[in-house]
């Protein structure tokens, strides 16, 4: 699925936009699936509310954003669902875990959604990523770095076509990083998907398509 990004304009940050350059804002873009886009800059910049736009949370913007041949701003609510469950992967900054939950309740209310990958495969991923032992840990219990490593993991768990993923790893240490950037590209190259990844500063995570600064 392709992602198309016309002229578009957050109506809160209109006046910052008109008086900066941006790699974002008011341009044009064209991102084909299996392409790897790292968006770039400083804490608030607008890193997040582009994330929660793409995702159609937010309709408070100019400009078109369009996945396939439809429009993000003119999809139903069940248009949207089937989008997040069957295309979209995400990653958001503040994670959206149930804290009363348990890691292995949080991951398998996603997993239930499509049944794509089996309760063995996401047992281990948790290896993979170190926290099979807090599969029966209340998230609320988890550090964030943990509770980062929860949200990768869920969001890996559905088809997908693009992956975003907003500062995924701004609570991980290099090695943590590593395994992450690992599974993630595992999941990636399984599905052909494209990977969106905004971050503070510049980085080689990945091998990028394009570098953008917002």
């Amino acid at each position: 699925m392709q992602l198309t990004i016309q002229k578009v304009v957050p109506h809160p940050l209109r006046a910052a936009i008109t008086a900066n350059s941006s790699d974002i804002w008011m341009q044009q873009h064209r991102f084909s699936k299996g392409q790897r886009i790292a968006v770039i800059a400083p804490s608030g910049k607008g890193k997040t509310t582009f994330f929660h736009l793409l995702n159609g949370i937010r309709t408070d913007y100019d400009g078109t954003i369009t996945w396939g041949d439809r429009d993000l701003r003119w999809m139903d609510s069940d248009e949207l669902s089937k989008l997040r469950a069957m295309y979209i992967g995400t990653v958001f900054q503040d994670l959206r875990l149930l804290s009363q939950l348990t890691v292995w309740e949080n991951l398998e209310l996603k997993r239930g959604i499509t049944n794509t990958i089996t309760p063995e495969k996401m047992q281990q991923m948790l290896h993979q990523l170190g926290i099979a032992e807090k599969k029966d840990s209340p998230c609320r219990t988890l550090s964030y770095g943990e509770q980062q490593r929860v949200a990768i993991i869920r969001a890996l768990l559905q088809p997908f076509d693009w992956l975003l993923l907003d500062e995924p790893f701004s609570h991980l240490d290099h090695l943590n990083i590593e395994k992450a950037v690992m599974l993630i590209l595992e999941m990636a190259q399984k599905h052909q998907a494209g990977i969106l990844i905004t971050s503070l500063e510049d980085n080689d995570y990945f091998q990028y398509h394009q570098k953008l600064y917002l």
